[in-house]
Order: C-alpha cells, then sequence, then structure tokens
C-alpha cells in the first residue's frame, strides 16, 4: 500500500469488471495483463462516442446526435469504430471479449448522454446533475455472416454474425440483473450481479456477517446456505428467446436445416415476428440445459450453445412488414418508369422471361404480385385486396415455372405442393413445447405468407379436407382456430397462385367444363382469374417454342454469372414493394358505372347461357367476380403508380377476365352446341337405337357399337354425340380407358 498518498486517482472494483480492473490508473493498475486498463477505454469509448464526425459533413457528429434524439439505445456500426481509431484496440477488443467490454460501453454511451442533458432545478431550487440512465448499445458490421453449421467451440463468447428466418418466438420474460439477497439469520442485505443473457445469478454460500460476542446473548453464527431472495427489491429487464433457422438456400442438399437459440433483451424484445429475415450480430454463448434430463444426466461438463444478440438488421428483400426504405434516386427512377405510357407491357415483359407465350398468363401474374387496394369498411368489415390465380391445365405448359417465379420474385412467398401439404400446415398448428409443457401455436404457410403470396403446386392433388381449410383464409383473409384450448384468429392476407391438372392428367376437349375443371364450386368461385393452358400443336408455335428453348438451354451458362439478370430480379422485387408501400388506388366514378353494366352483361350471358345448356355452368359468376374485376383494375392503376383506376385500367381487367375465367366457364363441349331441329332428332334416334342394342348392365366395345350403327345408315358424329349426352345423363359408363361400354339403370 506504498505510495497511497501520492495523489495518484483510485477507483474501486465494480461488477462489470469481472476481471481485476482495480489499481491506480495512472499507475496502470493492470499493467501486469498486458490489456489497457479498463478506465483508458472507457474514455476512449466515451471519446468515440463525442468526437466521430461524419464523413460528408465535418462539423456533425452523428452519434451524439442519435444519442441525444433517441435516449433508449444506440447502433454503433464497427466500421466506423475501425476508422475511427488507428491503432485498433477498441474494435479487436470488442470482437475478441464483447461480454466484458459491452457493458463499458453501455456505461460510456450512459455518461455522455448525462452529460449532454442539461442541469435540471429540484424542488428547492437549486440545480442538480441529470441522473444517468442505461442506454443499450446495438452493434452493426459489414462483414459477410457466416453459416450457423461453422459456429464451433473456437467462437465460444466471441462476436459472430449469423443470418436465418426466424421461426419461433417465445413470450416475453422478465430477466433479473441485481438480485437482491436477504439472510435468514442476521436479516443482512446482499446485492448480488446477474450473468447476461441465459445466465443465473452465482447466489454466496454463507453470509459474511460476524457475530458480535458481546452483544446480546445468544446470537448465533449464519448457518450455511441462509440467502433468501427478495424477488420485488430485484432490478429486472425484459428478455426474450428466438429460434433462428438458416436460410433454405443455404442448407446444404440432403440435410435438415438447423437452428439456434437466440436470447434478445430491452429493446429488441417484440421487434420480432415469426418469419421475418434477419442477420444477427451476437455473442456465441453457452448455458446449462434445464431440461438434460436424460441423456446428459451424468455429463457435468456438456453445455448448450446460444447466441446473445447485441444488434440485428433485418434482411430487406424478404421483410416487407417493415417499410423499406427507398433511396431518393430510386424513387426517382420508379417515377419515371411509371410515367412510361407502355409500363405495364414492360414489367409484363420482366415477368418469368425464361418462358415464352402465355401473355395473358404473365399479365394476370404481375396483377397478382402488384395487388388491389384493401379497404376496411366502418362497420369492421375487411375487404380483401389480394388477387388469387388458379393454372389448370395440360403436363409441360410451364405452371410450375411461374409459381417458382413468383417464390423468387415476391417480396413474401411460400411454396408448397398440394399432396405433401396437410391442413394443419398449410394453416397453424398447436405444439406443446418441450420445456414448460404449455401448447403454442405454429403458424403454417398461410400465416407465414402473410402480406405475401402462396404458390401451392398440384392443386388438384390434395385432399378436399384440406383444401377447405384454405377457404376462410382465401376470401376472410383470417385463420380461425380452435384447438387444445387455444382460441383464437390469425391473419393471412395472403394473394394464392395455385397450379392444377384437370382429372384425367389432360385438358380432354370431348369432356365438358365440368368434368375437366372437377373442383368444387365454393373454391372455384374465390379465384379471381382461372386460367386454362391448353398445349395445343401448331407448326409455327411449335417451331418457336422449341426454338426458345434451345436458346434459353444454349444461353444458360453465360447469363448465369450475368449480373444484369439479377438486377432485374432485385429491381422488379423492390417496385413491387415501392407500389405496395406508397399506392392505394380507388376507382373512378366513370369507369365504375362502366364495370356495373359489363357485369350486369356477364350475368345475363351466363344465364341464358345456362338455360338453353339446361345446366349449371362449371364456373360460377357471382359477386365475388365483380369484386375481382375491381381488385384487378386497381392492381393495373397500381403498376403505373396513379391514384385513381380510369377506364382504360378497367377495359384491360374485363379483357383479362374474359380471356381467362370467361373462357374457362364456356370451354369444353356443351351439348347443345349448335343443335338444329333435324340434328336433335337425329341424335334423339340414335340413343333410341342405342338403348335398343344394350340391355342394362350390359357391355359392348365402343368401336363395335358405333360399326354397328354407322351400317344402319347413321353418322358417326351424331352417335358419339349421343354417347357423350347419355354419359351426362349417366345412362351409360366408360370402362376401360374408354374402350368398353356399360349401360346403367
Amino acid at each position: 500500500m506504498s505510495g497511497w498518498d501520492e495523489g495518484a486517482v483510485y477507483y474501486s472494483d465494480q461488477a462489470q469488471f469481472p476481471h481485476g480492473g482495480g489499481g491506480a490508473a495512472g499507475g496502470g493498475g493492470d499493467g501486469e495483463n498486458g490489456g489497457v486498463s479498463r478506465h483508458v477505454i472507457l474514455r476512449k469509448f466515451k471519446e468515440f462516442i463525442r468526437n466521430f464526425p461524419d464523413k460528408s459533413q465535418p462539423n456533425v457528429f452523428p452519434y451524439r446526435e442519435a444519442l441525444v434524439e433517441n435516449q433508449n439505445y444506440l447502433v454503433v456500426n464497427l466500421s466506423d469504430l475501425l476508422s475511427y481509431e488507428r491503432d485498433q484496440t477498441l474494435p479487436e477488443l470488442l470482437r475478441q471479449n464483447p461480454a466484458d467490454y459491452l457493458p463499458l460501453f453501455e456505461t460510456a454511451a450512459a455518461e455522455v448522454l448525462a452529460s449532454l442533458r442539461s442541469r435540471i432545478a429540484r424542488e428547492s431550487g437549486e440545480m442538480e446533475e441529470p441522473e444517468i440512465g442505461e442506454v443499450q448499445i446495438l452493434l452493426r458490421s459489414e462483414q459477410d455472416s457466416m453459416s450457423m453449421r461453422s459456429l464451433g467451440a473456437q467462437y465460444i463468447s466471441k462476436l459472430v454474425k449469423v443470418s436465418g428466418i426466424v421461426i419461433a418466438a417465445s413470450r416475453t420474460k422478465a430477466k433479473a440483473t441485481y438480485v437482491t439477497l436477504l439472510c435468514k439469520n442476521c436479516k443482512n442485505v446482499k446485492i448480488v450481479p446477474c450473468r447476461p443473457g441465459l445466465g443465473g445469478a452465482i447466489v454466496p454460500r454463507s453470509c459474511d456477517h460476524v457475530p458480535q460476542e458481546f452483544s446480546q446473548v445468544g446470537e448465533e453464527p449464519c448457518p450455511i446456505d441462509p440467502w433468501v431472495v427478495v424477488p420485488d427489491k430485484s432490478k429486472y429487464v425484459d428478455q426474450q428467446t428466438l429460434k433462428l433457422q438458416e436460410n433454405p438456400e443455404d442448407v446444404p442438399t440432403g440435410e435438415l436445416p438447423r437452428n439456434m437459440l437466440l436470447s434478445i433483451d430491452r429493446h429488441l424484445v417484440q421487434t420480432i415476428v415469426p418469419g421475418t429475415r434477419l442477420t444477427i450480430m451476437g455473442i456465441y454463448s453457452i448455458f446449462q440445459a434445464s431440461n438434460s434430463s436424460t441423456s446428459h444426466k451424468g455429463a457435468v461438463a456438456v453445455r448448450q450453445p446460444y447466441i446473445r444478440v447485441v444488434g440485428l438488421e433485418e434482411t430487406n428483400e424478404a421483410n416487407s412488414r417493415g417499410p423499406a426504405n427507398f433511396t431518393v434516386d430510386e424513387k426517382e427512377e420508379f417515377m419515371k418508369f411509371a410515367s412510361d405510357s407502355n409500363a405495364y407491357d414492360k414489367i409484363c415483359a420482366k415477368v418469368a422471361p425464361s418462358i415464352f407465350g402465355h401473355v395473358d398468363v404473365k399479365k394476370a401474374v404481375t396483377c397478382l404480385l402488384f395487388g388491389g387496394s384493401r379497404k376496411f369498411l366502418p362497420d369492421g368489415v375487411r375487404l380483401r385486396g389480394d388477387i388469387n390465380v388458379l393454372l389448370l391445365g395440360d403436363p409441360s405448359t410451364a405452371k410450375s415455372q411461374f409459381l417458382k417465379f413468383v417464390e423468387k420474385t415476391a417480396p413474401v412467398a411460400v411454396y408448397t405442393s398440394g399432396k405433401g401439404s396437410s391442413a394443419a400446415g398449410l394453416t397453424a398448428s398447436v405444439i406443446r413445447d418441450n420445456s414448460s409443457r404449455e401448447f403454442y401455436l405454429e403458424g403454417g404457410a398461410m400465416v407465414l405468407a402473410d402480406g405475401g403470396v402462396v404458390c401451392i403446386d398440384e392443386f388438384d392433388k390434395m385432399r378436399p379436407e384440406d383444401r377447405v381449410a384454405i377457404h376462410e383464409a382465401m376470401e376472410q383473409q383470417t385463420i380461425s382456430i380452435a384447438k387444445a384450448g387455444i382460441t383464437t384468429v390469425l391473419n393471412s392476407r395472403t394473394s394464392v397462385l395455385a397450379a392444377a391438372n384437370p382429372p384425367s392428367g389432360r385438358y380432354d376437349d370431348l369432356k365438358t367444363a365440368q368434368d375437366n375443371i372437377d373442383l368444387q364450386t365454393t373454391i372455384l368461385s374465390r379465384f379471381d382469374l382461372i386460367f386454362i393452358v391448353k398445349d395445343i400443336r401448331k407448326y409455327d408455335q411449335d417451331k418457336n417454342i422449341a426454338s426458345h428453348i434451345i436458346k434459353v438451354h444454349a444461353s444458360a451458362e453465360a447469363s448465369r454469372d450475368d449480373t444484369r439478370t439479377m438486377k432485374e430480379y432485385n429491381w422488379l422485387k423492390r417496385y413491387i414493394q415501392y407500389c405496395k408501400a406508397n399506392c392505394h388506388p380507388r376507382l373512378s366514378d366513370s369507369a365504375a358505372s362502366m364495370l356495373q353494366e359489363s357485369y350486369v352483361k356477364i350475368r345475363q350471358d351466363m344465364r341464358r347461357q345456362s338455360n338453353e345448356t339446361g345446366e349449371a355452368t362449371a364456373i360460377p359468376i357471382t359477386v365475388r367476380q365483380l369484386e375481382a374485376i375491381v381488385r384487378l383494375s386497381e392492381a393495373l392503376a397500381r403498376m403505373r403508380l396513379s391514384q385513381v383506376a380510369n377506364e382504360d385500367h378497367v377495359k384491360e381487367a374485363i379483357r383479362l377476365f374474359n380471356t381467362s375465367t370467361m373462357d374457362a366457364a364456356r370451354s369444353g363441349i356443351s351439348q347443345h352446341i349448335n343443335v338444329t331441329p333435324e340434328m336433335a332428332n337425329e341424335i334423339k334416334q340414335a340413343e333410341v337405337q342405342i338403348k335398343r342394342r344394350m340391355g342394362i348392365g350390359s357391355h359392348i366395345s365402343e368401336r363395335r357399337l358405333i360399326d354397328d350403327l354407322t351400317r344402319m345408315g347413321m353418322n358417326e358424329s351424331i352417335v358419339r354425340r349421343a354417347l357423350i349426352i347419355m354419359h351426362q345423363r349417366d345412362e351409360v359408363e366408360y370402362k376401360r380407358e374408354r374402350r368398353v361400354i356399360l349401360r346403367k339403370a
């Protein structure tokens, strides 16, 4: 203790300096550690916050101003620390043992904030220093994120950066930072700091109170383990745990995606919803798992890893929930593009450029990506603004390719296949938590894609009871659940893009539309546009398609390295985001009256058609279809960033609707296509002859029956038509790939 009166500065050991940082600052108290003394580091951090200049304007200090504006937390970029300090001790210390130096940084920020505030007058009138609050430091860095699989033991308690998708978030818990202990025997009070993250407090075994020998008789020494925790007097912060799963594109082939436990505290709590893509900076730490009951009972030294988050940023392109920030140049470029007269055609040309033809399908997919505007009525009813499209048709007509393109381009998208997905997987499932044994909800595909698109392939192969689960999500845009004591309503404001094959595999022109589509009316009326994609054999078209496909295959390698295509992808993505965020069009009056007339006319045509044919159309035309045209015209207006949908937009929407849904409703053969009275008479005669030839329950080959009847002088096409009509009435049935006919009762 020699030289204690020399006038050096002494400071006490504090809880946040675990590694004996005491000693005189002047004398370099822990010079023997080879490190820089903590006091110096604290001073350096304070200087950094006060004096770091803006690169463009030398007299602006961004961190100081950020502190004054937002007194709760400060986002620090590690590259700024690197550029501020020549010898780079601070960033290196933060990287190597962040758990020790981050609290120091936070203390520095709090002290700087206190010094920046002005003094406040107390009640007595004298000025007092403002009290030192708490400031949370969030770190950012420009470095590349690592893969979750490469995190190993060498990274423990170092700073790491990983990215992934949040798949589950726990509820918020209170975590003690300082625990107040009370001795059972002598009522002595002790305050113990808690380890941050998922660690607990270290409670001492014995009380340090020494009983006085001469005072009251019978004062006993304190027993071992005398401490009781006083929860009301302790200090708490909010804490939440997240599960981060690696991005699907980073998972090696044939492996399951790994996930990592994250713990976030204070101001980061409840900012993240499951389904968000994140890049996080954190301290890779370990904790003793409480429920490691069976496997690691004997293994004392086995710990589970988790990451204590000290800074996070949402990956921009996938996050459509938060407001995306656009630069001024981007906005100008978007405005300029939207004012172009043929912006619509340009956008459609950018949609799935590797697919030849299918112009109207591309236009419909473009409308689906942009979407109409959602409306809230005064009585609380929500009208959906999302457009649903169904592609139905032959194999190899690039249906799944469209779905894959939309999954890449839409800001939020989920791709599922019909056979492999159940109702719970699409909507939401109730899962029991392993540790706390309570039930919680995990959202399925429709919930995760909230605000985006769900692509469902092989829609016709889904089980009917699973398909029913989508009904509510497609029209009311909510998913209500009553399972295992949880009753709730989840939002699923998604567009649905579905692809299906007709029941016989190919689209059969000899069947009616009803037999070809084979989906229930209830689900069909929820699709705004239904496209029947046929594989038509035409010489010119086949030649063009073949040359296009060969060109795509030949130039695939060259264009893969081309950054321009990636730029176009991202540009389209950003443009869609910008339009969705900033443009909410409404119909103009003239457009509304025009739409009304055309809807009434469509209904009349449909009624006339069903009166003529004597059966309802396969695809119903209801008020939903009117709303579909409204949504389409709004989407077309939104592409141009115009706030009003005018008559041109409505005309184009009606044209799209006619080429898709109306065309599908009229497709296939109907019984009475241009049937003259003589033909009708002949068909009746043919029916009588067929019934004469076949008794009820008997079989006959179709070829033989037609040959026999043509020998009697009937026309072959008339006989075929009579057979089709009898088949529709369920009087005959086809067997063995339509070769054998069976007469039913």
